[in-house]
């Protein structure tokens, strides 16, 4: 059984490993006024934030229907079998897209997986599928490592500025308010497929502090990890936090990932974040 593995733009996996591991993907939208851009694909995470420093924030969509069931239709070809892998569901339409596309192609199987996350993260659920997929691996058992993998998969993250997940509906108005407020910069993370607030914390700081601190209660257990810095137009400050994290961590695998536009959208430029998974 041949396998093939595809996943969103909003999974941010370096060009190079995407085509390494024949990994395809699907971009999501990204709409200055009435210039609609896919994402990865027309417009790259570093145009995104040098467009935002002179143009009002976009909005986003997820992918066409069509644009899937042609993807599919595609691998028809050459697989027997597709596992489509995307952001929560709890905060894109993407998921859903590919399970009502999955239902309207025949001459493949589509296995569609809710990442319940997003980001660099997600992006670990594809390379372990591709690896096992590359082995020869059935579709049934790639989706059953999946699941078992999300017991370990974790993504936290902190912002500058509260208001623009707030008016994206990723936030409620009265966290938001609460924490401009407060001067405070919230470490949030996914809990049930949504963005939601972990901790309260005073200082930027602070905040990355307690990530470190959090990967740390996960990888002291001595296992084999996946790690991921993510930075929103912040690479320098990404590297050097790398370069630590490595030398505290031999145990971890780390790389530098990043919030490309359509996440950038809704965190702003300076957020930064940290997800991990065990191998």
């Amino acid at each position: 059984m041949k396998t093939a593995i595809v996943t969103d733009s909003t999974a941010y996996i370096p060009k190079e490993l995407r085509e390494k591991w024949k990994i395809h993907m699907i971009p999501l939208h990204v709409i200055f006024g009435t210039d609609v851009y896919q994402e990865e694909v027309d417009l790259t995470a570093n145009a995104f934030y040098e467009e935002i420093k002179t143009k009002e924030l976009p909005t986003t969509s997820q992918p066409p229907i069509g644009k899937f069931v042609e993807l599919y239709e595609q691998l028809a070809s050459d697989y027997d079998a597709v596992i489509s892998i995307h952001l929560s569901s709890g905060i894109s339409g993407t998921f859903q897209g590919a399970v009502t596309a999955s239902t309207m192609v025949e001459g493949i199987k589509v296995y569609s997986f809710d990442s319940e996350i997003s980001c660099m993260v997600q992006g670990f659920y594809a390379l372990e599928a591709s690896e096992m997929a590359e082995r020869g691996e059935s579709a049934e058992m790639i989706m059953s490592r999946l699941e078992d993998l999300k017991t370990t998969a974790r993504a936290y993250f902190m912002v500058d500025d509260l208001s623009n997940l707030q008016r994206g509906g990723r936030l409620s108005s009265a966290q938001a308010f609460i924490g401009s407020l407060l001067q405070v910069k919230p470490l949030l993370h996914f809990e049930n497929k949504v963005i939601v607030p972990f901790e309260k914390i005073r200082t930027r700081k602070k905040a990355l502090k307690r990530m470190v601190d959090l990967l740390g209660e996960d990888v002291s257990d001595g296992g084999k990890y996946r790690a991921v810095i993510i930075h929103a137009n912040r690479e320098a400050e990404a590297e050097e936090w790398r370069q630590e994290l490595a030398a505290l961590y031999p145990n971890v695998e780390f790389m530098i990932g990043y919030f490309g536009a359509v996440i950038g959208t809704h965190l702003g430029e300076g957020a930064m974040g940290m997800g991990w998974m065990k191998k």
